[in-house]
């Protein structure tokens, strides 16, 4: 295969979490050409899968105001990887208990998604979250303060996807991933 070089960066824009680069590379031709990116320390999503007595699957899924979109959006728990030196699975944990409260038993990390290669190098590391007990939730900023927490079933969670009501991609995969895992009978809780 064709061989790409990443030459240098020139920062535009540095932000408190992302930075924004005018990126330099040369093509297996010799041509060199710019591109914007979004430099990123990458994100963690987590899915708590819950259980009624009889098996039957349940998630939580948040509805949290987005500026970006201006716009409400059901999503799964999820945040940004912000500390230094934090393993995924830490952030992961730390992500689950800040938004929804829970302290997940067992953390199954599913997917590294990259969810817009065109303009970040942002990676979302997707996990199931299983043998979930209530913590104290800590919400941070004021779109976690005023959000809100749905717990449902996990065949209502993917009528939400088809209805177009849940259409973050994070939040899409890590559903459909987990109704394939339940399909396919894999063990997700580890």
């Amino acid at each position: 295969m064709a061989e790409f070089r990443h030459i240098r960066d020139h920062l535009v824009h540095e932000g408190g979490v992302w930075n924004v680069v005018v990126g330099s590379f040369v093509d297996p031709d010799g041509t060199e050409f710019t591109r914007d990116v979004v430099r990123s320390p990458g994100s963690v999503a987590a899915l708590p899968l819950l259980f009624d007595p009889e098996g039957v699957p349940s998630v939580i899924l948040i509805r949290q105001f987005r500026p970006t979109y201006g716009e409400y959006l059901y999503e799964v728990p999820a945040g940004m990887r912000d500390i230094p030196g934090e393993s995924i699975e830490q952030t992961a944990h730390r992500e689950l208990i800040e938004e929804v409260g829970l302290i997940a038993g067992q953390l199954k990390h599913v997917f590294s998604l990259r969810p817009s290669p065109g303009m970040t190098d942002a990676v979302t590391e997707l996990f199931i979250a299983t043998d979930c007990v209530k913590g104290q939730p800590d919400r941070q900023g004021p779109e976690e303060e005023f959000m809100e927490t749905h717990h449902i079933p996990l065949r209502d969670a993917l009528s939400m996807i088809d209805s177009g009501e849940v259409n973050d991609a994070k939040s899409v995969v890590l559903l459909l991933l987990a109704d394939r895992m339940m399909t396919h009978q894999d063990s997700v809780t580890g």
